[in-house]
């Protein structure tokens, strides 16, 4: 790494807890790459310290940070000003110093479809089936719209907060399938019990947003083998889960002939947004992706 020096400029990530974090992993191999004066840090910070916190970057003038559980709702109200996309998601996890305050934007959007984009594939006709409607089903619902996806269902287990879900993107338009024009985003919802039926398709985009599967919880997976299996061959599993690597779902979903993608793309496809956001100029991606890897696997 570069020496710190008296001119070393700070970015950073905030949350709580902190330390699981791999973010600064992926940072500083992209900053010591680029031979820049920079330090990526992880800061532990308490809901109730968030607003200090906030100044006191501001006065030390750290340029950039990203923002994670359990701060990207809750910031919002201490920005100056939120992108668009942010706001229709409801959560923030990319902010920056300005003269006129704290903004802030999410690139989980960007994160989560590039390596849909880069398939170079018409997602007009196919199916997105979403398992999960918490925070992380927000961004995939956005994304998928971008994509221009054919139809979007939501899978959850408790039909209150599905309704909720459903109709907290009622009134949000947002751009899709490369025109700048925003159009109404459209979704369907569906308790879980209705899976096995629904999915049984071709063409199906199936992303995992759950935490089912996570380390240590490594043997789960969010559906069985069985449902799986009836999903055609010319479908994708996309799990939103990086450790394991893969997790118990796509290694089903790779079984029954699906492509998969795992979350490790995910995490370094969103980081380089934000660096480029906050250093305006290109991050090497390459090094951010073998870098998280390599680290995975060790």
């Amino acid at each position: 790494m570069p020496q710190i020096t008296g001119t070393t400029k700070l970015l950073g990530v905030i949350g709580n807890p902190i330390g699981h974090s791999l973010s600064p992993i992926i940072h500083n191999a992209a900053i010591e790459q680029l031979g820049l004066d920079y330090r990526y840090l992880a800061f532990p910070v308490s809901s109730a310290d968030l607003a200090t916190v906030l100044d006191g970057f501001a006065a030390i003038g750290l340029v950039g940070c990203s923002v994670t559980i359990p701060h990207k709702q809750t910031i919002i109200p201490l920005l100056a000003e939120i992108t668009p996309l942010a706001k229709a998601i409801g959560a923030v996890n990319t902010i920056w110093n300005t003269p006129e305050g704290w903004k802030g934007t999410n690139t989980d959007v960007a994160g989560f479809i590039s390596p849909l984009v880069a398939m170079g594939r018409d997602w007009s006709k196919t199916t997105v089936a979403i398992l999960g409607n918490g925070g992380a089903a927000r961004a995939v619902v956005a994304g998928c719209h971008q994509l221009g996806c054919g139809a979007i269902d939501v899978f959850g287990r408790d039909a209150a907060k599905l309704a909720k879900f459903k109709s907290s993107w009622q009134d949000i338009k947002l751009p899709m399938n490369g025109n700048e024009t925003p159009m109404p985003v459209t979704i369907q919802t569906h308790l879980w019990d209705e899976l096995s039926t629904l999915i049984n398709q071709d063409n199906l985009l199936l992303v995992n947003s759950t935490p089912i599967g996570m380390y240590p919880q490594i043997e789960d997976s969010p559906i069985s083998a069985a449902t799986i299996e009836r999903i055609g061959a010319n479908s994708l599993a996309y799990d939103l889960i990086y450790t394991p690597r893969p997790t118990r779902f796509l290694q089903l979903a790779k079984n029954a002939g699906m492509m998969t993608i795992d979350g490790t793309e995910m995490l370094v496809q969103q980081g380089a947004v934000a660096f480029e956001l906050w250093l305006q100029q290109p991050a090497p991606i390459e090094i951010m992706r073998q870098t998280l890897i390599q680290y995975l696997s060790s």
